[in-house]
């Protein structure tokens, strides 16, 4: 078997690869690079198919990775993220295990790093529903909400945004119904949201 072309792809960093003249895929130059694949080269086919296993793997990893460098995610939205570009389960199971080794997936601080931020503008159980789906453990979830999570934070947001709706509102019976929906739409418990409309009243 002979390397027939090795043809670069846009201004990338993958190749298409030909071999006796059949398309036999799009691979990684790092991974072409590491053996010195050259046209005209010949190989054989098991060395042909460990090319074709090394790639994926790299190509799954070094998407993995790209996806993480533009902000944090959780393991199953990495997951989610590989799977929807057809990279196989193998390839997937890989480069979730390698990029946890590395600290680039951390489902823990994923959590606690999800929570101050949207504290500020969610109640606890908007902010536990959306890390639930977002594939993380509930006893991580339950943790991080634990650590970061006050009464009185809680209280302080849920005012803020009450404060900052009821402009718009007359404290009726009709827009207090609606402050209230309002709040509990943000994922605001009812003990919470009702101090905050008694803190509006006065």
């Amino acid at each position: 078997m002979q390397i027939t072309e090795i043809t670069k792809i846009g201004k990338g960093i993958r190749y298409k690869l030909e071999v006796d003249y059949n398309f036999e895929g799009v691979f990684e130059a790092e991974v072409l690079a590491r053996y010195n694949l050259k046209t005209g080269q010949e190989i054989d086919e098991d060395f042909l198919n460990s090319l074709k296993i090394e790639n994926g793997d790299f190509a799954c990893f070094d998407r993995g990775l790209g996806l993480l460098e533009r902000g944090m995610k959780s393991q199953k939205q990495v997951e989610d993220y590989l799977k929807g570009k057809g990279y196989p389960n193998t390839c997937i199971e890989k480069a979730v295990k390698k990029l946890a080794e590395y600290g680039y997936i951390n489902d823990e601080a994923y959590a606690r790093e999800y929570v101050r931020l949207y504290s500020q503008k969610d109640g606890k159980r908007k902010i536990e529903f959306a890390l639930k789906n977002k594939g993380v453990d509930e006893e991580i979830i339950l943790q991080s909400l634990e650590e970061i999570l006050t009464e009185e934070s809680q209280d302080e947001t849920c005012f803020n945004l009450a404060k900052k709706k009821a402009k718009n509102l007359e404290l009726d019976a009709k827009g207090k119904q609606k402050l209230y929906s309002y709040l509990a739409g943000k994922g605001f418990d009812f003990e919470t949201i009702k101090r905050a409309v008694n803190q509006l009243e006065e």
